[in-house]
């Protein structure tokens, strides 16, 4: 006969099972779909659906929702994390067609201040252009989040202080808590310390807030549909909360997929979408870098189209086909539509050291 379990032992398992009293249970019987939710949706004057970034089918669910909504609600409008504040007046005319997709990239300065394959927000921006949607650009300038990265709220400049957000709620601990979770995970070689740390996602959450609230005031007849990280919309506390702190409106939250605790008010609605993928993009097979208003190759990979066109390291890359290249995101501009089969002209600039620095060009078939 086994001896039985010390007492002690029993003792603490029945306090332990206390403590699990409460689990949250999910019934995967019940169930539902992008389509059964949408109805729902209606009479939210604001649906927040967030993202992993880089997640493809995250934006194909996204353009669904938007759909299906426009399809219910003709005054629709779109509010994304993707593109600053200072730039809306390029959204508006890109919507309008007064300005064509790399136009309206050049002027957002998207390569250089997003930098995500667009490729993932290209059919959502190209909807809200088909059928004349806003697209609201939600997010502050990256100069004035550096700013406060390196320097915290009291230490920056007046000029960089004229552009916060009018209220910045300290008083949410656990909000507090989650950034600090993010803070320990994130790599910090500067040194910043927590509290410049805490104070940017603030502005991010309060900046993107205040300016959703903004349109919905200036907008009375619209539904908004906010597009941002998932961090941004999960728990409420973010962008959600401090939208409504400033405007008591009827709201939903949803995001798609969580690698975190999930429990009551994590959202509305948890999307999980099966993974997709963009098709693979054409190129040049190089390793590139940015210096002096300049981009210069590192190395090109072996068997690559600029190894094949025996490009070498230190050359510059000038152009491509009609487009001048000073910078990564010039490079970036010109290439992001680009297939792997498609030929441009690559123009180089190769410094010498006792000769006049040497122009070429070369044809270049993207992998």
């Amino acid at each position: 006969m086994p001896e039985a379990a010390p007492q002690a032992d029993l003792a603490a398992a029945e306090q332990a099972a206390t403590t699990v009293e409460t689990t949250p249970a999910l019934d995967l019987n019940a169930f539902s779909t992008i389509e059964q939710l949408v109805p729902g949706l209606s009479g939210k004057r604001v649906v927040f659906i967030g993202e992993q970034h880089t997640r493809y089918d995250h934006h194909l669910t996204q353009l669904e929702i938007i759909r299906r909504l426009h399809g219910q609600n003709p005054d629709l409008a779109i509010g994304m994390e993707a593109f600053q504040q200072p730039f809306q007046w390029a959204l508006d005319d890109y919507v309008s067609g007064a300005m064509d997709e790399q136009e309206m990239l050049r002027a957002t300065e998207y390569f250089q201040r997003w930098r995500m394959d667009y490729r993932l927000y290209a059919p959502i921006l190209r909807y809200a252009r088909e059928h004349g949607l806003p697209v609201v650009a939600l997010n502050l300038p990256t100069e004035l989040t550096r700013e406060v990265g390196r320097n915290g709220l009291d230490a920056i400049s007046p000029e960089a202080r004229a552009r916060l957000p009018a209220e910045i709620d300290r008083s949410d601990a656990a909000y507090e808590q989650r950034v600090r979770e993010i803070f320990a995970h994130h790599p910090n070689d500067s040194g910043q310390p927590f509290e410049y740390f805490l104070e940017v996602q603030l502005l991010w959450d309060e900046g993107m807030a205040e300016r959703a609230a903004g349109f919905l005031e200036a907008n009375p007849g619209h539904q908004l549909v906010v597009l941002a990280g998932n961090g941004h919309i999960a728990w409420g506390s973010a962008i959600p909360g401090r939208l409504t702190r400033r405007m008591p409106v009827a709201s939903a939250t949803i995001i798609n997929d969580w690698h975190g605790t999930i429990g009551p008010g994590l959202a509305d609605y948890l999307l999980l979408p099966e993974k997709q993928s963009l098709p693979p993009a054409g190129k040049i097979g190089a390793l590139l870098e940015e210096e002096d208003d300049a981009v210069i190759v590192e190395s090109c990979f072996s068997d690559s189209p600029c190894d094949a066109a025996g490009i070498r390291r230190g050359d510059r890359i000038t152009s491509i086909d009609d487009a001048v290249i000073s910078r990564l995101a010039d490079l970036r501009l010109a290439l992001w539509n680009r297939q792997p089969g498609d030929t441009i002209r690559v123009g180089i600039l190769r410094p010498r050291l006792l000769l006049k620095d040497r122009t070429m060009a070369h044809e270049i078939t993207l992998q």
